[in-house]
């Protein structure tokens, strides 16, 4: 649970709007997921990265990543063609809600995505993301065995 204190803070460290987009934008259970990976790895993450370890069509999370982007809670930087997210930690707000996160998301399923992604991860060259590394499958399987 979180301190009482916790919504107060966030509403005298930053704008309504801001709060609104962030609360709204995590208001979907695949936006926790991926939010939760975020908080979890501290890594900037690819689109394919995050497809491979959630078992979600491409066009799902990209979706999901432009929402939670628009909302403020992710940046993207650019490496030659590849697009890494990673989480915008320029406010107190966003680090107390990060860290919230993190350490308030308990879930059966959300464990299995930090094990899916860790798999997902081990599978990089040179820190990079290689694409269609591994199916969604191949993964589950490494995590069960």
């Amino acid at each position: 649970m979180a301190p009482a204190g916790f919504i107060h803070r966030f509403i005298h460290s930053t704008d309504m709007d801001s709060l609104v987009l962030a609360f709204k934008a995590l208001g979907d259970e695949n936006r926790l997921r991926i939010m939760a990976l975020f908080t979890r790895t501290h890594q900037a993450l690819c689109v394919c990265e995050l497809v491979d370890a959630l078992g979600l069509p491409q066009y799902q999370v990209s979706r999901h990543i432009r929402l939670l982007k628009q909302a403020g809670l992710l940046k993207v930087k650019k490496k030659g063609t590849w697009a890494y997210y990673y989480l915008y930690e320029e406010s107190g707000f966003r680090k107390q809600l990060y860290d919230f996160l993190e350490k308030s998301l308990n879930h059966t399923v959300l464990e299995q995505d930090e094990q899916a992604m860790g798999v997902r991860l081990s599978y990089r060259k040179k820190g990079r993301c290689v694409l269609g590394s591994v199916p969604h499958s191949e993964i589950r399987k490494q995590i069960v065995t």
